[in-house]
């Protein structure tokens, strides 16, 4: 929700051993017309049914209808970014679904853990996702709305999922739901759809700043790499998570990227290693490893290390398994707290590529 985003948890779960790194991981007013826009673009997404915060609320996903009776108070969170948005609209969740490879010694994400226990709430119940759905544990929070439009959840597990209480999956297919509009979705859930605008809009004018500080970004391309291993190379598309994150704040993406191919139900494509010298004109390369293993055995590959931007050591490498986290999820929690880590590194890159 990437390190590894959609491709891990998708298209390259062949990458099972790197599955701890796998994160992760595309307005209006208050007005009534304002209100009107905002329902359109929910049902174009075919996220709902019913406008503004009344109960009852229906909402599609691929997988079913959820229908939520009244105002949630104990709300559920599956895959990524979905708990940090119902946080950001004052509903922390009872319990969420444990990422251990971003979590920090607290054994939580440290935005989550540091939103939370600034209001001086308790810390949700942590449980496990994924193929080794936990919902026992799940069942015993005994929540009234299951969020997980950001998700891998299956159609089997939807339906268990819903004999316990609604259950929000995602529009389309599995990780593949654009972050503003997981935010619509989640804002609809809880009966604030008219807060979805803004929380939007203050995400998209946080990162425009921060490249306001850094004119020369404007000129500079990049390409957003990872590898499944040795002798793989792969490349992250413009609308993805992460590469929206870095383009906001002002750089390129090199047009490069969009011939390449793109795997099926990805914003990716897996191009091979054989294929590195087409990033030649990139100025940045930006990516991220599994581990430091994963590191070192992709750096000592002499067709990686001809890349022109990683010959010249502009890299940009998250420095932590949390950052590279959060830097891979666009949500009202993660933007903050990854823009002042994020720029440094960037200025170390640039400075690397004699920009």
């Amino acid at each position: 929700m990437l390190g590894f985003t959609r491709v891990r948890r998708r298209a390259l779960a062949v990458a099972a051993t790197a599955t701890a790194a796998v994160l992760t991981v595309g307005g209006c007013s208050s007005s009534d017309e304002g209100d009107k826009k905002t329902d359109g673009a929910a049902e174009k997404n075919g996220t709902a049914e019913k406008s503004g915060g009344a109960f009852p609320v229906s909402i599609k996903s691929a997988l079913g209808t959820a229908k939520i009776p009244a105002q949630p108070k104990r709300v559920v969170t599956l895959g990524q970014g979905s708990a940090e948005t119902a946080i950001a609209l004052g509903h922390t969740p009872v319990g969420i679904e444990s990422y251990a490879w971003g979590a920090d010694k607290t054994g939580y994400l440290p935005w989550i853990h540091e939103a939370v226990t600034k209001k001086g709430e308790k810390l949700p119940k942590q449980f496990t996702g994924g193929e080794e759905l936990d919902a026992e544990a799940i069942m015993e929070l005994d929540p009234d709305l299951i969020l997980a439009p950001w998700s891998g959840i299956t159609q089997k597990q939807y339906d268990l999922l819903e004999d316990i209480a609604p259950t929000v999956a995602y529009p389309d297919l599995p990780w593949s739901t654009n972050w503003d509009q997981q935010i619509e979705i989640v804002s609809k859930a809880l009966g604030k759809a008219d807060q979805a605008p803004k929380l939007i809009a203050d995400i998209e004018k946080q990162l425009s700043e921060a490249g306001e500080t850094r004119p020369k970004y404007k000129d500079l391309k990049f390409s957003y790499i990872y590898n499944t291993g040795p002798g793989t190379l792969g490349v992250f598309k413009p609308e993805e998570q992460r590469v929206k994150m870095v383009s906001s704040f002002g750089l390129t993406v090199d047009p490069v990227v969009n011939g390449f191919k793109e795997t099926e139900g990805t914003d990716s494509a897996l191009i091979g290693l054989e294929n590195a010298g087409k990033l030649k004109d990139s100025d940045l390369i930006f990516t991220f490893y599994s581990d430091e293993k994963n590191r070192e055995e992709i750096e000592k590959q002499p067709l990686y290390a001809s890349i022109p931007a990683v010959k010249k050591g502009a890299v940009v490498v998250g420095d932590s398994q949390s950052f590279v986290t959060a830097s891979s999820i666009i949500n009202p929690l993660t933007v903050p707290w990854t823009i002042d880590r994020y720029l440094p590194l960037i200025d170390k890159a640039v400075a690397a590529a004699g920009k």
